[in-house]
């Protein structure tokens, strides 16, 4: 098979495997400019179409998501090769964020009054038009539902670029909008090259454009919607930190941390990537990692005895073991891991990374994969200082048994999200997003619904009125 795979095609690798199991042709331009007025044509008439009428659609997405949950968890599994269970959870959280804007959207699209001292005023939200979302493979459901769920529901239509390694879960999607109800247009996804899509946001058609990615893809699309003058938002990953204060409970915070970072098998934005741990505990806090660690079964993703899965590819398998090498090299300290598991698939074994000093090129990198690298700092100021210590700034987690002392942490640490007690978790209802590298914009909560709607300005009063 491998021999008739074209070089231009969009691939599906399993990478528990490393076997091609299916291609799709990218568009060309004839394609993707009859997806584009398509797009821009059911605008016109979905923009106009009643709360009610979106909200079913929604729902009518997110129940056969659940009606399909395993089907489209194994499918998840196929193509980037996450865990079954945490696929078929990531499917259960991404019908949740439908049915949450579907019930919420059109209270908080609602005219918002506003207090003027003459004659009366109101923001009315409107939607902006065509949406370009450019997403990510390490949750492909998620990823777009955030995207999907509030833009539709304001009356956007939106075109994706999905990630070229989950190309199936991509078209799926579009067949259970098409499969809802959804009119022709309205959700759609585009089989381009990422270079494709940057040049895509000069098209006047397409009003604004969001990205979940790397920090070169995010340069590159706010590089092009500053250019043509479009709203972005963008979450460009993170370099969390983990700190444990030295009144936690050191049993759940090893947990959360070990689990944490092994999940998605290490490939997650808000994973806890830096853990940062106080002196006076830091070595019963180690001890129990490394027995954790013992337990920790790598296999088949779709086995429920397995516990880390396989990276999503070849090239991201290589990548990591490249930065721990040279971690290694600029004086880092390997305790657990750190080589390629010799089988089949892209896997990698759980990786505990210690000694990592400024100007270590880990110190302010972002490993996108199950290297749990801890750090010890003599008190909590120095642990702040270590948190803020990176560009990055997106999620981040406080352990402590006070929750006052947490608090107070978390105010200092320059990040969109912290968690006390807790990793860094997702409900549709709770704001997503991060400040710094981590990017700029808001997704989820009532927040995400109001990132591509016009808040225009209606004032009545009379001519004769002052202003």
């Amino acid at each position: 098979m491998e021999n008739s795979i074209k070089e231009s095609s969009v691939k599906s690798v399993n990478p528990f495997n490393n076997e091609i199991v299916k291609q799709f042709d990218v568009m060309n331009d004839k394609e993707l400019e009859s997806k584009i007025s398509k797009a821009d044509a059911a605008f016109k008439t979905w923009k106009k179409t009643a709360f009610n009428v979106r909200a079913k659609l929604l729902h009518k997405v997110a129940s056969i998501m659940r009606d399909r949950k395993k089907e489209l968890g194994a499918l998840a599994t196929l193509e980037m090769g996450k865990l079954h269970r945490e696929a078929i959870q990531e499917v259960e959280l991404s019908a949740a964020i439908f049915d949450y804007y579907a019930d919420n959207g059109e209270k908080f699209l609602a005219d918002s009054p506003l207090e003027t001292p003459i004659g009366s005023a109101f923001l009315s939200y409107e939607p902006l038009g065509v949406l370009l979302s450019v997403q990510p493979w390490n949750f492909p459901f998620y990823q777009i539902t955030r995207s999907a769920a509030p833009n539709i529901m304001a009356g956007n239509t939106m075109l994706f670029k999905h990630a070229s390694n989950v190309p199936q879960c991509a078209q799926l999607m579009e067949d259970i909008f098409l499969e809802a109800g959804a009119p022709e247009g309205v959700y759609q996804n585009l089989f381009i090259p990422g270079e494709k899509a940057s040049e895509l946001v000069s098209d006047i058609r397409i009003k604004a454009v969001t990205l979940t990615g790397s920090e070169p893809a995010g340069a590159s699309i706010a590089a092009a919607a500053g250019k043509y003058i479009k709203k972005s938002t963008l979450e460009l990953g993170g370099s969390d930190a983990f700190i444990v204060l030295n009144d936690a409970n050191i049993d759940e915070a090893v947990d959360a941390a070990v689990n944490g970072r092994m999940w998605n098998a290490g490939q997650v934005c808000t994973s806890p990537k830096r853990i940062i741990v106080e002196e006076s505990i830091a070595d019963s806090f180690l001890e129990k990692v490394k027995v954790k660690f013992a337990s920790i079964k790598v296999g088949d993703p779709m086995s429920p005895e397995t516990t880390l899965a396989p990276l999503s590819s070849e090239k991201a398998v290589e990548g990591v073991i490249k930065q721990v090498q040279q971690a290694v090299k600029e004086g880092a300290t390997v305790l657990l891991g750190g080589k390629r598991i010799d089988r089949k698939g892209a896997f990698m074994e759980p990786t505990l990374l210690t000694n990592i000093e400024p100007g270590n090129s880990a110190y302010n990198e972002e490993i996108f994969g199950p290297v749990f690298m801890f750090y010890r700092v003599k008190d909590e100021n120095e642990a702040v200082a270590l948190a803020n210590a990176t560009n990055f700034g997106l999620g981040g987690s406080v352990f402590s048994g006070d929750e006052k002392r947490a608090v107070n942490v978390a105010r200092q640490i320059e990040t969109g999200m912290v968690y006390i007690n807790h990793l860094t978790g997702i409900t549709p209802e709770l704001p997503f997003g991060g400040t710094k590298g981590s990017g700029y914009g808001r997704e989820q909560s009532p927040a995400g619904i109001y990132e591509f709607v016009n808040a225009k300005l209606i004032r009545i009063t009379k001519a004769s009125n002052p202003n």
